[in-house]
């Protein structure tokens, strides 16, 4: 099939699927008579698995290593791969969770000084100095048996 017709059966724009072959996580296209790629219909199926790998937050060259390595991975390298992709969410999961309180406290912090007429210089705004956050009130679900 020719490029056109991959990025319609795979919702990826041509100039993505160019891009994936010459970086390498889609293998070259074979080139017609007419100087067209034709590809095989493998190509869909290792399009969806680098959507579906990005959608995950996998980056380009963690899945290109994958590709390079074999075709397909044993389920203990796959479960591996996922762990540390947990891992690492996780992590981001926690700075995010940091940051969220930190922006909480500055915000009740400069809320409560600036309703006093006081200006805060940047010390006075270090995470160790700032109010204690007040969670914003979330309305539980009302769940109907």
């Amino acid at each position: 099939m020719k490029i056109g017709e991959l990025a319609e059966k795979t919702g990826v724009a041509p100039s993505a699927i160019r891009y994936y072959e010459q970086s390498g996580l889609l293998p070259k296209a074979q080139r017609g008579a007419n100087g067209y790629r034709e590809y095989a219909d493998a190509a869909v199926e290792r399009l969806r698995r680098i959507q579906m790998a990005q959608g995950l937050g996998f980056s380009l060259d963690a899945i290109r290593s994958v590709f390079a390595s074999h075709e397909d991975l044993a389920k203990d390298e796959l479960l591996s791969k996922l762990d540390g992709r947990l891992q690492e969410i996780e992590q981001l999961m926690g700075t995010l969770r940091q940051q969220q309180q930190h922006l909480l406290a500055l915000r009740v912090t400069l809320r409560d000084s600036w309703a006093e007429g006081e200006c805060l210089n940047a010390d006075a705004l270090a995470p160790d100095k700032l109010a204690k956050p007040v969670r914003p009130h979330r309305p539980k679900a009302n769940v109907h048996g």
